[in-house]
């Protein structure tokens, strides 16, 4: 059995973009530590503790592609303490919530990539994702066409999923 690629030349620019790079203060500059502090409606940071934040992907697979990361800048998932990681479960388990409420999926997808070998695409700030899932969802499009269909734009998700989100206050912003 061989092994088929399917290319997303268009995730490339993303990926080279969300790479943590060193700048010449010592500090870095990284995707999520930027999303984090930035305006919540601005960022599509759809909840925010002082511990971690949940943000619509930029690049989603379906409609309501979340990710969720620790506040602090860290690699990897082992060096959280363990506010920090139960934080991070917490959030993880609220956009379950919010993603069942907001889309009623037949199934979700949750989990994270620990390094660009596993296939994180910012490997320098440890995340999770969460993403609803419908029978079908894989069509002719994804298969053939290598094509993904969005049929929601990142603005009408994000406020769908703040309407939703337990607590009913998605963001401290």
């Amino acid at each position: 059995m061989s092994l088929e690629r399917l290319w997303a030349g268009w995730r490339a620019t993303y990926v080279a973009s969300a790479t943590v790079t060193e700048l010449s203060t010592g500090a870095h500059d990284c995707l999520f530590c930027g999303l984090c502090a930035a305006d919540p409606a601005e960022a599509l940071v759809v909840a925010r503790t002082d511990l971690a934040f949940v943000v619509m992907n930029a690049y989603p697979y379906t409609s309501g592609h979340l990710m969720i990361a620790p506040c602090r800048h860290e690699a990897e998932l082992e060096r959280l303490d363990a506010e920090e990681a139960a934080a991070l479960m917490s959030a993880t388990q609220m956009a379950v919530l919010a993603l069942k409420a907001a889309y009623s999926p037949d199934g979700l997808n949750v989990g994270l990539n620990v390094g660009r070998p596993a296939g994180a695409g910012v490997p320098g700030h440890v995340h999770m994702h969460a993403l609803p899932r419908w029978n079908g969802d894989t069509n002719f499009m994804t298969t053939v066409a290598e094509t993904r269909v969005i049929p929601e734009d990142l603005r009408s998700s994000w406020e769908r999923l703040r309407a939703v989100w337990p607590g009913s206050v998605g963001t401290d912003g």
